[in-house]
């Protein structure tokens, strides 16, 4: 038997959950505010239809979203919108052409190559996934107005991809490369390394906003970065 309600009880549990859900709707909305555009412009060719039949735009806009969150919150650690880089679309464009899986342009541009797609052989899913967290890094990733080495840049966009558990066959070994700023997975590899010595390391991001100085490396491990490497290669035998 319940005991009957309080005459205060209904308003008062109204109000909470109206609260919650308000709540709850302004803070999907804030981290939702950017718009996904997704255009295949080579729906006819072998590639766009394959990109149509395998991923498909509903699936490209969802984990654009998914993606766009898991820099943010869980490498660039930017939970304060003031620290992220000013972007309101990313754009998605399937073409045709070749040399290159993907190449990201403009301050929010990404196209992908049909070609590519149309040859790729395994889970064309799975690899899209894989690109779109490389080339949606270099759209909201600081570097240092230019002045951050390319290979530092690349390397944090595929540290990206190793950290969402999307490296692809091939990928750089822990202990690989000939110096650390050798770019895409050797210098990923690398700063992997540097994470496991000082926790959240990739979130360097935040210091390269208006400029770049290799000391940022002893600033957030203690070490530079030479002996960083040093004792990287040595961590591995190499």
């Amino acid at each position: 038997m319940h005991a009957p309600s309080s005459p205060t009880m209904a308003p008062k549990s109204s109000f909470i959950l109206y609260t919650l859900l308000t709540f709850s709707s302004l803070f999907f909305h804030a981290i939702s505010a950017i718009d996904y555009n997704v255009i295949n412009e080579t729906a006819n060719t072998p590639g766009g239809i394959r990109f149509t039949n395998e991923i498909g735009i509903p699936y490209t806009k969802q984990i654009m979203g998914e993606i766009n969150n898991f820099i943010w919150f869980n490498v660039f650690q930017q939970n304060d919108p003031s620290d992220r880089k000013p972007v309101d679309s990313v754009n998605v464009y399937i073409l045709e052409f070749d040399g290159a899986e993907a190449i990201t342009w403009g301050n929010n541009n990404i196209n992908v190559s049909s070609i590519y797609l149309k040859g790729y052989e395994g889970d064309l899913k799975w690899e899209f996934t894989s690109l779109l967290y490389h080339e949606m890094t270099h759209v909201f990733q600081w570097n240092g107005e230019g002045h951050a080495p390319i290979g530092l840049v690349e390397g944090v966009a595929d540290y990206m991809i190793l950290k969402a558990g999307y490296a692809p066959p091939g990928f750089a070994v822990p202990g690989q490369g000939d110096r650390w700023d050798q770019g895409y997975d050797f210098t990923a590899r690398f700063l992997e390394y540097c994470d496991g010595i000082s926790a959240g390391f990739v979130a360097l991001n935040k210091k390269m906003r208006f400029d770049f100085y290799v000391k940022y490396f002893e600033e957030l491990t203690g070490k530079p970065v030479d002996q960083l490497w040093r004792e990287y290669k040595a961590e591995y035998g190499q």
